[in-house]
């Protein structure tokens, strides 16, 4: 019976990894996707491995992509083309373009060729936002004044396949540490608390740039930038990432990876946390920043709270869940190929001369940076 559930597991994988045709009576597209930042990118930040994933499967299903970028970078699945600066912008979109969509900051002009703007992180000061601006999540939409938003999505076929029946020994924290928001030095503490091990992955103890160093530990051990091969090692060994932010998350690509490896996800309620985790947002409540009063969260996949206590005892019982339902739920809801089918519906809406919103997005108030509270 094993092997008959390990095949159906590895069946199901390759299916999951099949591209979606292009739908009868759909020709393909000419998609510009333009980003400020360097891809494709083997470190850990979310934006451009997003971009490059939906550029490569965008591909796959036929479409022709042209990457709008700073670098000349080697691509063999879109065209490249080098943003200058003192052009503009409409000048430097390739001819035929059928639609332009935006993973950055770009100046206001007048853009003929239909466009969408995705939205990466959390405005601290109040404003207004093009009404085709997509958003990373519900909660970072609502922040923002908006309601429209596609959860990024994952390849998964760069991933080692998730090893249920290992030993989970030890856990992890999975992200850059040197945004102090993220909350490394808690996840530290956390795991000291229970005198368990702890990988940190995606960054160092010494930030000379920001000025910062994280304090020593003997249960915590740095590793900075892994090879996916040594990542997924350790991931495969995890009993659970610990991720107690202390700020609005917008998305975080570490909580799925973990998940995809079998791993819950103990941390803090904040931002897009919950949601992940399986939490439906009320469409009646109106989101604003966090001021600290947040109630406990517990699903199938982990436990977000924040008081350390609540969090201590869910890790405590972290051998409780079931690696392989983390990992269908992460493979179901958080695939690359889900990400491009949702923001294909957008594209044809844009295309067929609808807003995204019916008005500009106003995001009514100011954010703070000052750090949310764990009690």
């Amino acid at each position: 019976m094993g092997f008959v559930f390990g095949l159906a597991d590895k069946i199901r994988q390759f299916c999951n990894r099949l591209p979606a045709p292009i739908p009868p009576g759909n020709p393909p597209m000419k998609i510009v996707l333009a980003c400020d930042g360097k891809i494709p990118l083997s470190a850990y930040d979310d934006k451009e491995r997003i971009v490059w994933w939906l550029g490569k499967e965008l591909s796959t299903m036929g479409h022709e992509i042209t990457f709008l970028l700073k670098e000349k970078v080697e691509c063999d699945f879109a065209n490249i083309v080098i943003y200058n600066p003192k052009k503009p912008m409409e000048s430097q979109i390739p001819e035929g373009t059928d639609l332009v969509h935006f993973h950055c900051e770009f100046k206001e002009e007048d853009i003929k060729t239909p466009y969408l703007i995705t939205r990466y992180d959390v405005s601290l000061k109040a404003r207004s936002f093009h009404r085709n601006t997509v958003f990373l999540s519900d909660s970072h939409a609502q922040i923002h004044g908006a309601s429209v938003f596609v959860y990024p999505g994952v390849d998964f076929s760069e991933y080692a396949a998730p090893e249920f029946d290992s030993k989970r020994i030890w856990y992890h924290f999975l992200g850059n540490t040197d945004q102090r928001g993220r909350n490394v030095r808690g996840a530290i503490d956390l795991a000291a608390k229970i005198n368990a091990r702890l990988h940190v992955i995606g960054g160092y103890r010494v930030h000379f740039r920001k000025g910062f160093t994280i304090p020593l530990s003997p249960t915590a051990r740095f590793h900075g930038k892994l090879s996916p091969g040594g990542r997924d090692a350790i991931l495969n060994s995890s009993k659970g990432m610990i991720f107690p932010v202390l700020w609005e998350e917008p998305f975080s690509l570490g909580v799925i990876e973990s998940l995809f490896f079998g791993c819950p996800v103990f941390g803090t309620p904040y931002g897009a946390l919950p949601e992940m985790l399986g939490k439906k947002i009320d469409p009646k409540h109106k989101r604003i920043p966090t001021t600290g009063t947040v109630d406990a969260f517990y699903s199938d996949y982990g436990c977000l709270s924040v008081k350390k206590t609540e969090m201590i005892d869910a890790l405590n019982s972290a051998d409780d869940y079931d690696p392989k339902k983390c990992h269908e739920y992460a493979a179901e809801k958080f695939s690359v190929q889900r990400m491009v089918v949702d923001y294909l519906k957008l594209y044809e809406k844009v295309l067929s001369g609808e807003s995204l919103h019916k008005e500009d997005p106003v995001m009514e108030r100011d954010v703070s940076d000052k750090l949310l509270p764990v009690k």
